[in-house]
């Protein structure tokens, strides 16, 4: 990891331009030029770090140092250049001749060109989302970006933060820009996001310095870094008292202001859920469900598979309920499910933290098991942490965030703690096996592991795949004799459950106009989960229209391939081959798994 971070850091010191840095290397940019394999990949890492010099934040996340006190422009000039550039390394790319260039590299340069064309593509609905949700947006990510991404090593990194601090004044004045230009275009979000919003900001300010109380989270977390440095007393004094203050002075009104913004907002705001009712509405989300599955199924399509995987699973589950003797039918299964307390940890500090030592368990017990499922296996740890108070609220049940590359963060899975009737015992296994191992920090550490790749498949990817991975990951365990108390393996399905059900609200909420309260409703009737919980679940499908549909169509496809792939090979069938066939290019678009699977079976067959 610290080689691919050096490598990382010379790639940016040495590009001042990229243009440059080719013309160094005998590269004609107005010419068709023949590349070998190692130049492609040169190429397509300058084109990445040309990218990644534009955004400060991702330089934070892949664990770089430089602009370390900066933030980045959100403005549409901004997205004006990035969408040129994009233009610029699409032609460039294009004119690669690939006849000395191998296999591998050939596959790199066709998925540069199908991301390049796609965000193309995607410019012409750049307005077609909401800047501020319950579920994500700048203003949240600023304070989850200073307490999970800003480490603070030394004394100039403690400057940096509070600078950036300092800065977010600037950040918040072109979230309100880009509010406005939308609301120009009548697309404003529902109104039942805004009170979660606000209500988010005013967790977020409550406390030291910006009223009496224990300290807020972010000067808490100040401190905390701060703390841990080999520092003098006095530079620590003065450091958090600079922290301290440019929290009162700027950061605070900054947010009060955007408060002020979302009132107005939410008092023209109305309830129509769907993105239907977007200029061009029904053609944004086709694009939006294509961008998302790498499918070309329709609203239509995925509504009735959704519908024909919930009818299946809930049959399973009628199985779980007679083999554990509940005489009645799935409707008060559910109702048991849903009430009864020992399927639930107490709602109690002591609870949240019985919770957190259960899940790491699980997943410890799951990285002892992995030799016989997989050849690679990654080499980042994982951590399971409980989501910040002050986003828990109106976060989701649980999230991975990836480590750093060069090993100075680790995974980390969060669980939302904040009402522990959303967190079953019972569901808890398959949480964290989507969520950690063999699910998302499987895949997505792997990935960011591999080497002779170019950088921009290491970091980026397709939802379908990263999802479906982790979805198809909740079912591995169960092979090797996991859940193995029936009610875990209930969670299991109704984690798969749920996703299924996603592809029948999310189509119902954004093609065929569902009301929130319709979507609402069929999920109370067809999963055991608590109205509170389904609430929440329909809230984000609304706010982020065709992602819910990634994992349940990810998911399939990989089942699909892994059956296709048993039955012509038989007994030459190596599950642990099959696994690193699937992982071993990072996350791909569905057709690209497609290929290398069927050349895999190929090969043996």
């Amino acid at each position: 990891m610290k080689y691919l971070l050096s490598r990382l850091i010379l790639v940016l010191m040495m590009s001042v331009s990229w243009g440059c840095h080719l013309e160094d290397k005998g590269f004609d940019q107005g010419e068709t030029t023949k590349m070998t394999s190692d130049q492609v990949i040169q190429l397509l890492d300058d084109l990445f770090m040309e990218r990644v010099k534009e955004s400060p934040q991702y330089m934070t996340y892949l664990g770089m140092r430089e602009r370390y006190d900066q933030w980045d422009d959100n403005s549409d000039r901004a997205a004006d250049k990035r969408l040129q550039m994009t233009r610029d390394h699409l032609a460039r790319v294009k004119a690669i001749d690939l006849t000395n260039a191998n296999d591998a590299v050939k596959l790199s340069v066709k998925m540069f060109i199908e991301q390049a064309n796609m965000s193309i593509e995607a410019d012409r609905w750049r307005y077609h989302n909401y800047p501020v949700s319950q579920m994500r947006g700048v203003h949240g990510r600023i304070p989850s970006f200073l307490i999970n991404q800003h480490l603070i090593a030394n004394e100039l990194e403690a400057k940096a933060y509070i600078t950036r601090l300092a800065g977010v004044p600037k950040v918040l004045d072109q979230l309100k820009v880009n509010l406005e230009i939308r609301e120009n275009k009548n697309i404003i979000a529902p109104k039942f996001v805004f009170p979660l919003v606000i209500d988010s900001i005013d967790k977020m300010l409550a406390g030291a310095p910006f009223e009496q109380g224990p300290d807020s989270t972010l000067l808490a977390d100040f401190k905390r870094k701060i703390d841990a440095l080999d520092i003098t007393d006095d530079t620590k004094s003065k450091l958090i008292i600079n922290a301290s203050d440019t929290l009162k002075s700027r950061f605070y009104p900054a947010y009060r202001s955007l408060q002020i913004k979302l009132r107005e907002l939410e008092s023209i705001a109305n309830d129509d859920h769907g993105v239907w009712k977007f200029p061009d509405g029904d053609k944004f989300y086709e694009f939006a469900l294509r961008r998302t599955t790498t499918t070309g199924l329709s609203p239509d399509e995925i509504h009735e598979l959704g519908l024909t995987e919930v009818a299946r699973i809930q049959t399973e589950m009628r199985g779980i309920m007679q083999a554990v003797g509940f005489d009645s039918d799935l409707q008060a299964f559910f109702a048991f499910m849903r009430d009864d307390p020992q399927f639930y940890y107490s709602d109690s500090e002591n609870g949240k933290q019985a919770y957190l030592d259960d899940a790491t368990a699980i997943i410890d017990n799951m990285k002892s098991l992995l030799d016989g499922l997989f050849i690679t296996k990654p080499k980042a740890d994982l951590i399971v942490k409980a989501v910040e108070p002050f986003r828990e609220a109106s976060a989701g049940q649980a999230f991975y965030q990836r480590p750093a590359p060069d090993g100075s963060r680790p995974g980390t899975y969060f669980a939302n703690l904040y009402k522990m009737k959303d967190m079953s015992k019972y569901n808890m296994e398959a949480l964290a096996y989507h969520e950690g191992i063999p699910g998302h920090h499987m895949q997505i550490s792997i990935a960011q592991e591999l080497e002779d790749i170019p950088k921009f498949r290491l970091f980026g990817g397709y939802t379908v795949f990263s999802e479906g991975w982790a979805l198809y990951s909740e079912t591995l365990p169960k092979e090797i004799g996991l859940y193995s108390d029936p009610y875990s393996d209930f969670g299991r399905l109704s984690e798969e459950l749920k996703r299924a059900c996603r592809l029948v609200v999310d189509t119902g909420i954004h093609s065929k106009k569902w009301t929130r309260e319709k979507a609402i409703a069929y999920m109370n009737s067809n999963l055991a989960y608590s109205e509170s919980y389904n609430i929440r679940q329909i809230e984000r499908y609304i706010v982020m229209p065709s992602q819910a549909t990634a994992y349940k169509i990810g998911m399939l496809k990989i089942q699909q391939l892994r059956a296709r792939a048993q039955n012509i090979l038989g007994e030459k069938f190596d599950i642990r081959e099959f696994h690193d066939v699937v992982l071993k290019d990072g996350a791909v678009s569905m057709p690209i798994l497609e290929n290398n699977i069927n050349a895999w079976v190929k090969s043996l067959d």
